[in-house]
């Protein structure tokens, strides 16, 4: 028998013909995974269920990491409390608590559960392929105008992983709800998140051609108080967000215009410039489709701001899930072979049109 854990966490594994992998408790072997046992795979939820209440003290905490209704965690903890034939948990209406039990016990397998989760995560493969649930989140526009487009071809290269892409404009916890990867910016870095660069973040002013053409257009930044400014309100910092822009010699200029409207989405800036409201500072990634498509176009194209970076988020793992290093990898190579970041680079851009 091979120990995969430390000495205190008296947790141990056995491989047999038949594939069997146990934990060692209080002089009891408890079955995890099984050939074809269903009664130990939930074993293994059970103990998952069981290690994020006590982490969290709340079932319904629990319940948000793992995707459960907290009646469901609680039934999990129930059983495993019925196969140790010990209480892990003092219960109460306003209270969750371990017992000296439950202390013991949440030492012993809290370290090794994650190590556990991805190694099943690596053997679980239907024909050889990564197998499994993928969680991502990603913003709304952002991930259906540039992810979305990548799903078929992912799919078909993996047809064993189930996608489950979440579409929503917040700064997700990683870690804390349970996805395997987050795309996007000015995330959070916590510890244990690993960060892949995928872009530069280039903020842009555009507006409409009607709306250039009835305003006419500003030459310099200093021409634009005298135009409609659609801003930007940052649910990050809880702020309508200032113009700040910077040359592409090296000038930089801030500007605090007064608001003709403030939105909360890019996206939505995007369409109210396109309807003749004004002027909006935009991410290039939303606005590309719209420059291509001559629906919106560059105001004072020489000067524009940096923003951060478009990245790829997910929990660093000694062993990391098969379904995650191949998306990983799969994005990292779409985003190099489509050229992506080129695309939504302004200094670029700018050499394109000229």
């Amino acid at each position: 028998m091979k120990s995969l854990f430390s000495p205190k966490a008296r947790m141990q594994y056995a491989t047999f013909i038949t594939f069997k992998l146990v934990v060692y408790f209080d002089n009891h072997f408890i079955p995890i995974v099984e050939n074809n046992s269903e009664v130990s795979l939930e074993t293994l939820s059970s103990i998952e269920s069981f290690v994020r209440s006590a982490e969290s003290g709340s079932f319904s905490a629990a319940a948000r990491k793992l995707n459960l209704t907290p009646g469901g965690v609680s039934k999990n903890v129930a059983k495993l409390e019925a196969n140790l034939g010990v209480r892990l948990f003092h219960r109460s209406t306003r209270s969750l608590t371990l017992t000296e039990a439950g202390e013991q016990f949440l030492v012993q397998v809290s370290g090794g559960l994650d190590s556990i989760q991805s190694a099943l995560a690596n053997i679980s493969t239907n024909a050889g392929q990564p197998a499994g649930t993928l969680k991502v989140g990603m913003g709304m526009a952002f991930g259906r105008d540039h992810i979305l487009p990548m799903l078929g071809d992912f799919i078909a290269k993996y047809p064993a992983i189930t996608p489950d892409w979440r579409f929503d404009n917040r700064q997700v916890d990683l870690i804390g709800e349970g996805f395997d990867v987050a795309i996007g910016g000015g995330i959070d870095i916590a510890s244990g998140v690993i960060v892949r660069e995928l872009a530069k973040v280039h903020l842009i002013l555009v507006a409409s051609h009607a709306y250039l053409a009835n305003k006419g257009e500003p030459k310099t930044p200093d021409d634009l108080p005298k135009f409609d400014a659609l801003k930007r309100y940052s649910q990050t910092t809880n702020h309508v967000m200032s113009w700040q822009l910077k040359s592409l010699t090296g000038e930089q200029v801030t500007l605090d215009l007064p608001a003709r409207a403030i939105l909360n989405d890019p996206d939505t800036l995007c369409h109210a410039a396109m309807a003749g409201l004004g002027i909006a500072q935009v991410p290039l990634t939303h606005a590309y489709s719209y420059l291509q498509k001559g629906e919106l176009v560059r105001v004072l194209p020489e000067w524009y701001a940096e923003r951060g970076v478009i990245s790829l988020y997910f929990a660093a793992k000694k062993l990391l899930p098969a379904k995650t290093r191949v998306f990983v990898d799969f994005i990292v190579d779409k985003f190099r072979t489509e050229q992506l970041s080129d695309k939504w680079n302004v200094s670029k851009l700018v050499k394109k049109s000229n």
